[in-house]
């Protein structure tokens, strides 16, 4: 492996800290083992992990924001001095907060081809989330190309989110948060060429209730023709666009544990 490769590899998913697995959005307990007066003013401030990293002699370091930070969104952005790196021995892990009561179930489903370049979108954003500690109430699932699969997984949930390449003509890389009228949808002959739409329409069909379904989209560069040549690349604005929709999600499922989510119009983000 290069230099550059090592520079570029992606950290590990998770950490085990005093017998308890850490990963992207556990809340933790600072506890620094310097005494800076960064150390000294961090010591027991609650944070939540954005990022694991690890340098190429494999020592890892977990990126964190400060829970009652005013600028946490900068951290969030990546900006110094509102993000931290701590080892995990300095970290104290706390119990992962139950939902409210009344939360609905949500299933966040990352749907789309591997091998069709773009479409493999919201596979790419589902294993992202799936590396995260998100709340009990919520199931991250990469359904692929399953669309009779998740037909079935929707009638046990109140609330989905699907993730997928969506043309639309915009920008390549433009993220979408779209509320589809599933009452407008046809089923379509295959239930293996998913799209929102169409796993929908075989929903509906199925006779259950539907769920609330959001769908958070993007605008792909390219998807190869089925008969074209395969691809399990996806284009650079597309991949740009991948954290973007990770934090989209994030926001969302906030939103919708905290009760505060309301129908919105379709809107780019």
């Amino acid at each position: 492996m290069s230099y550059w490769e090592q520079l570029e590899r992606p950290g590990p998913d998770s950490v085990t800290v005093d017998g308890v697995e850490v990963r992207r959005r556990s809340r933790v307990r600072l506890r620094p083992r310097g005494r800076d007066v960064w150390n000294i003013a961090l010591e027991g401030r609650i944070a939540v992990v954005e990022e694991l990293v690890e340098s190429m002699e494999g020592d890892v370091q977990l990126a964190v924001t400060v829970e009652d930070d005013p600028g946490r969104g900068l951290g969030e952005q990546r900006q110094i001095g509102h993000r931290f790196f701590f080892s995990p021995q300095e970290l104290e892990p706390l119990p992962v907060p139950a939902a409210p009561p009344g939360s609905p179930r949500v299933l966040v489903a990352g749907i789309g081809n591997v091998f069709f370049g773009d479409d493999g979108f919201g596979v790419a954003v589902a294993q992202r989330l799936a590396a995260m500690a998100l709340p009990p109430v919520v199931d991250v699932v990469d359904y692929g190309i399953r669309g009779m699969d998740l037909a079935y997984a929707l009638r046990d949930y109140d609330v989905a989110i699907l993730i997928d390449a969506v043309p639309r003509g915009g920008t390549p890389g433009t993220l979408y948060v779209i509320e589809p009228d599933s009452d407008q949808t046809e089923a379509g002959p295959d239930a293996h060429a998913m799209d929102p739409v169409k796993v929908l329409a075989l929903a509906r069909g199925l006779g259950d209730p539907l769920p609330r379904v959001l769908v958070v989209g993007c605008e792909p560069a390219h998807v190869p023709a089925a008969d074209g040549d395969l691809s399990a690349e996806l284009s650079e604005p597309v991949r740009a666009a991948l954290d973007g929709a990770v934090r989209t999600v994030e926001s969302l499922l906030d939103d919708l544990l905290s009760g505060a989510h309301e129908a919105k119009e379709e809107q780019p983000r």
